[in-house]
Formats: structure tokens, C-alpha cells, sequence
């Protein structure tokens, strides 16, 4: 879809397609990337598990938003970007066959990097309500978890923007301990929440801090993409398997960026309430306008999903007329989870200012509601 939005050259296009930012940096990331190009020592493959400034920063991240102490030299690694040290972990963690709980829907890169380590995705429903989506406690009480070997949560989670709140947490983290298990938590958006909702980690839950292995990265938070730096927090045993992984598998991370992220993560004034505030004012608008179809609403993140299929068509269908009839890049939902998952379109809000996604209810309905639609 952002091949094709692309190819048509045309500025009305709005681009809810693609999970860029339009916001930036910070701006003291900014200057230390630029002196960095210019520094020798950054033009490097080591050290391999990153340096050590950037470590400390994002210990100290993941210590501040689960309340437990690391060590960053036996406990944190850097990868190139978060999806990166996702599958280190997942390679790991994984043998042929083991079963990895995730929700559904949920973002197909998970999905794809579970396969690729030879996981099979065992899917826990998100459930769309009023006040947007919820866990389905219920059924994942009642699962069977004999082969589960990991659970890969993400909160905000893409593509719905479900936050999960203390009961559904610890739902997760007993199946974990009944499991005897991982957890492995994508915390790439985790301060992104709204409506005054405070950050969860489920390594602060009761007996949770050495099952929990916590991968964030600068790319959603700190409006970093092309750094590509994330990092991997979690007890040392595991941790030390998933630095001979990193070592095989990508060798080193962005030498320029690394330090640059360490600043960003440091710095007092970063940016993210600000952002988040914006992103939430412009998802405030997308559910106003767009409040006679059916778009769930979500509590933290970048993007939402609107269920087309009341309008007798599929997400593939909606998004080839919102593209063609609507001027709107949007991604359907197929593959994205279960079958289900395909009666969704995808926005992503936080590419496009406020000015530009007014009247977006007539794009809708321009492209949806028509005879010929």
C-alpha cells in the first residue's frame, strides 16, 4: 500500500498506511547524530552488545517503568532496532513447534518472526467494546498450555491500540507461571497511552521480574525510525543466549545512532508527552468524524481499526475504494491474526496533522457509502 500511495504522486492522498511520524526527534538527538557521523569510534562493529552509555539508558528506562533493578552489563543488550531483538529473542527461547501466545489481532511482523523461529502463534482474542478493546480473560483462562513456551505481548498494541489494564495483565502473567513460561513484552510504545491511563509493565507484577524479558526501542516513543536501536532487558541467564544469537544473527547495531538514542532516552525533555498528546487529539478527531462506522477506539498508540464488514465488503475491498474513491492510503488487516482479522482496515494517525484529516468522514463516505462502492 505505501509502494502504491506513493506511485500516484498526489499530495491529497492521506497517508494512514505506513507507521512514520511526522513529529521529530529530540532535538538534542538530532545534534549528537550529526557530530557522530564525523566520529571515528562510531565507524565500528563494536562493542557488539552496544555501547555501554546506551545500555545504561535503556536499564535505567526499564528499571524506572517496572520498578526492579538491572545490571546493565549481564542484563541489557542493544539490537538494531526493536523487531530485531524480538527475533534474537524468539531464537533463543523457541524450539521447533513450541506454541508463543499472542492476541489477535495483532501485528503481522510478530506473527511472521514467530514462524520464522519455528513458533506456532497460539491466538487470544482482543475483544472490540464500547470504551475499546479487552482482553478475553475468559478464554485465556480456560487455554490449554502445555506447549506454550512464550508469550509476545505488546501494550498499546498494534494494530489496535488495546492497552491492557491490571486484571487482564495478570491473567497473562499467571498463564505464564502456570505455563512456566517467558513473557515477552514489545514495550516500542508503552508511554503512548491516552486518556490520562498509566503505564503497566508486567516485570512489576508479583513474582514477574525474572520472567519478563522487556525489548523497547527509539523508532515509536522518541520519533527515532531511521536509527534503528532498540534494546533487550531481562534476567542475565537468558539474556546471555540471546547475546550469542545477536552476535550470529545481525552482528552489531547502527554505530551512529546508538549514542544518539542514549541522549534521547536521557534527556528530561523528550518529547513524548508532547507527542502523545498531539497523536491523541488527532485520534480524537478520526473517532468523531468517522463515528457512524464501526472504528474502535484505541487507548494508547498510533493507529485503529475500523470493522467494514456491516458495509457488506472486506478489508481488501475497503482499502482498494478508500484508496481510489476516498484519496486515503489504508492497510487491510488480513493475516494479521486469525481469519477474522480480515473485515479490517487500518489508520495509522500519526503521519497526518489535524488540518489534513478534517473531512475525513467524507472521504469514508465518498469511498464506502456510494451505490458503486
Amino acid at each position: 500500500m505505501g509502494d502504491l500511495a506513493n506511485s500516484l504522486s498526489d499530495p491529497d492522498v492521506l497517508r494512514l498506511e505506513n507507521l512514520d511520524t511526522d513529529l521529530r526527534p529530540p532535538p538534542s538527538a538530532l545534534e549528537y547524530t550529526a557530530k557522530a557521523v564525523m566520529d571515528d569510534n562510531a565507524n565500528s562493529y563494536l562493542p557488539f552488545f552496544g555501547l555501554d552509555e546506551t545500555r545504561k539508558a535503556a536499564t535505567s528506562l526499564v528499571a524506572r517503568m517496572s520498578g526492579n533493578a538491572y545490571d546493565w552489563k549481564t542484563e541489557c543488550l542493544i539490537s538494531a532496532g526493536g523487531l530485531s531483538g524480538i527475533l534474537n529473542v524468539l531464537l533463543a527461547t523457541l524450539e521447533e513447534g513450541d506454541e508463543v501466545l499472542m492476541t489477535n489481532p495483532t501485528y503481522v511482523g510478530l506473527i511472521n518472526r514467530v514462524r520464522l523461529a519455528g513458533g506456532v502463534p497460539q491466538f487470544v482474542s482482543l475483544l472490540p467494546k464500547q470504551e475499546g478493546w479487552r482482553l478475553d480473560v475468559e478464554a485465556l483462562k480456560a487455554m490449554d498450555t502445555s506447549k506454550i513456551k512464550l508469550a509476545l505481548i505488546m501494550s498499546p498494541s498494534m494494530p489496535t491500540g488495546c492497552v491492557l489494564n491490571v486484571e487482564e495483565w495478570q491473567a497473562i502473567a499467571d498463564v505464564c507461571k502456570r505455563a512456566d513460561c517467558w513473557l515477552l513484552y514489545d514495550s516500542a510504545m508503552e508511554r503512548i497511552l491516552f486518556d490520562n491511563l498509566k503505564v503497566i509493565h508486567p516485570a512489576s507484577l508479583p513474582g514477574m521480574r525474572d520472567r519478563v524479558i522487556t525489548v523497547g526501542a527509539a523508532s515509536k516513543e522518541y520519533r527515532m525510525i531511521g536509527w534503528r536501536v532498540g534494546w533487550i532487558v531481562g534476567p542475565a541467564p537468558i539474556m546471555a543466549d540471546v547475546a550469542r544469537v545477536s552476535i550470529s544473527n545481525v552482528v552489531c547495531q547502527t554505530g551512529i545512532a546508538m549514542g544518539a538514542v542514549a541522549v534521547a532516552i536521557n534527556e528530561v525533555n523528550d518529547g513524548v508527552k508532547a507527542s502523545t498528546k498531539i497523536w491523541e487529539e488527532r485520534r480524537n478527531l478520526i473517532l468523531e468524524e468517522l463515528k457512524d462506522y464501526k472504528v474502535i477506539k484505541p487507548q494508547g498508540g498510533w493507529s485503529l481499526l475500523v470493522d467494514v464488514s456491516e458495509l457488506g465488503i472486506d478489508g481488501p475491498t475497503a482499502s482498494k475504494l478508500l484508496l481510489e474513491k476516498g484519496k486515503i492510503a489504508a492497510t487491510a488487516m488480513v493475516n494479521w491474526g486469525s481469519e477474522i482479522t480480515a473485515k479490517y482496515v487500518r489508520l495509522v494517525y500519526a503521519n497526518e496533522p489535524v488540518e489534513r484529516l478534517k473531512g475525513i468522514k467524507k472521504r469514508f463516505d465518498d469511498a464506502l457509502r456510494t451505490k458503486d462502492a
